[in-house]
């Protein structure tokens, strides 16, 4: 059975086939997992969400159409279960409220392989920044790390960290032009919001 075929996998989740479920979780859980990080920026939540996401396809499979992409679904359904369960309750500021709408415009209308193709864009241009400014990028907004973990782990000053990341999105933006700075928002979170202007 090819999975790999959209309306194949969709029909076959319908049915309740455990295979094509599983099929599922392993092509998408690291994917929606970053995606959901890039949202609530806590391993926890984000795990959260996505659990809750593939639980709630299985359940109610029988409700998915085949005409529609399933990545696309799993994509826009982590977005709603982000707002609907870390967001309602709070009350966020305008700025933060603009971006977080715009993400969700992103997720509904772009196609998710441009937004793939786009992010393969945005890492190789990762890989191009200079050397200290990347290791400090990749450990702060890859690997998760704080900027007070970074300076201790590499033996440089918080200010010095916090002025590589900065240079850092600087180059980016640079390199990379205005088109990509959604993309670039939907990867690192809310740091990109005072680079774009």
């Amino acid at each position: 059975m090819n999975f790999n075929d959209n309306d194949a996998l969709v029909e076959n989740l319908i049915i309740g086939n455990e295979k094509a479920y599983m099929f599922l979780l392993d092509t998408y859980h690291r994917r929606l997992n970053a995606y959901a990080l890039t949202l609530v920026h806590d391993q926890a939540q984000a795990q959260d969400i996505v659990q809750n996401v593939f639980l709630k396809t299985w359940k109610s499979r029988k409700k998915l159409k085949k005409q529609f992409s399933i990545q696309s679904f799993l994509y826009k359904a982590v977005y709603n279960e982000f707002i609907n369960n870390y967001q309602k309750n709070k009350a966020m500021m305008l700025l933060q409220q603009k971006y977080i709408e715009s993400l969700g415009e992103v997720v509904e209308e772009i196609d998710e392989n441009i937004i793939e193709r786009m992010i393969t864009i945005v890492n190789k241009e990762i890989q191009n920044l200079p050397p200290k400014c990347q290791r400090i990028f990749i450990l702060s907004k890859k690997e998760g790390l704080t900027n007070i973990e970074i300076s201790e782990h590499l033996n440089v000053s918080i200010k010095t960290v916090e002025a590589q990341i900065t240079k850092a999105f600087g180059i980016l933006r640079e390199k990379l032009g205005k088109k990509y700075e959604m993309i670039m928002f939907l990867i690192f979170g809310g740091e990109i919001k005072g680079l774009a202007k």
